[in-house]
């Protein structure tokens, strides 16, 4: 394991996932990977970052002529397809894992790198309700507007998981670990997550 620790990050959208997984960043010394993983995928590819950001976690074919910037990945093409896109992530994802430990949030990133022995694949819930008022709170939203967007949300991200991996998004089976956070608080789902890594032994006790 060479002492790294790699957390993969699924979650539904209004469970705190995103801050679960900050918390995990400050509470354990490492970067978290989220938007930043955008703006890599485009420096490497050459392409400009609103390619990525269009397509982020998305499948759909959309004109590129407009973004692209350099070429530093393949040829330019009138149309660029989410297999591409999917496939320059993968490989920013896995430079990564190889380099350093991190969390890494959602862009089935427990697929492409379920062949390491260092990784922690977890899954982030909370109740309906739990969710629908943290997003009316955090975006200033309707009671309407917050279950729609949630809705959409997380059938995006479903469709793009399920494609891209042949799994099942949000099925336990396909995780090391899913837990409601709104049990134990943001923190204390973070502190759960961290205390299950040690007893799987991938993450040593003084680490904690």
């Amino acid at each position: 394991m060479n002492g790294k620790i790699i957390i993969n990050l699924g979650r539904q959208f209004g469970s705190g996932g995103k801050q679960v997984a900050l918390e995990l960043g400050r509470k354990l010394g490492i970067k978290v990977y989220d938007n930043e993983l955008i703006t890599k995928a485009a420096e490497s590819s050459g392409f400009s970052p609103d390619v990525f950001k269009k397509k982020d976690e998305k499948r759909n074919l959309f004109p590129v002529s407009s973004f692209f910037a350099t070429q530093t990945f393949g040829s330019p093409k009138n149309y660029l397809n989410g297999e591409n896109l999917f496939q320059i992530q993968s490989t920013v994802i896995r430079d990564i894992a190889e380099k350093e430990s991190a969390v890494i949030v959602g862009r089935c990133a427990d697929y492409i790198l379920r062949d390491m022995d260092c990784t922690v694949d977890v899954f982030i819930t909370a109740p309906e309700e739990n969710r629908i008022q943290m997003i009316m709170d955090r975006l200033n939203l309707s009671r309407d507007k917050a279950e729609d967007l949630i809705e959409k949300t997380d059938r995006k991200r479903e469709t793009y998981y399920n494609y891209y991996t042949f799994g099942n998004w949000g099925v336990a089976s396909n995780y090391d670990l899913c837990i409601d956070s709104s049990i134990l608080g943001i923190e204390g789902t973070a502190d759960y997550i961290i205390d299950f890594a040690v007893r799987a032994g991938i993450l040593r006790e003084e680490v904690k």
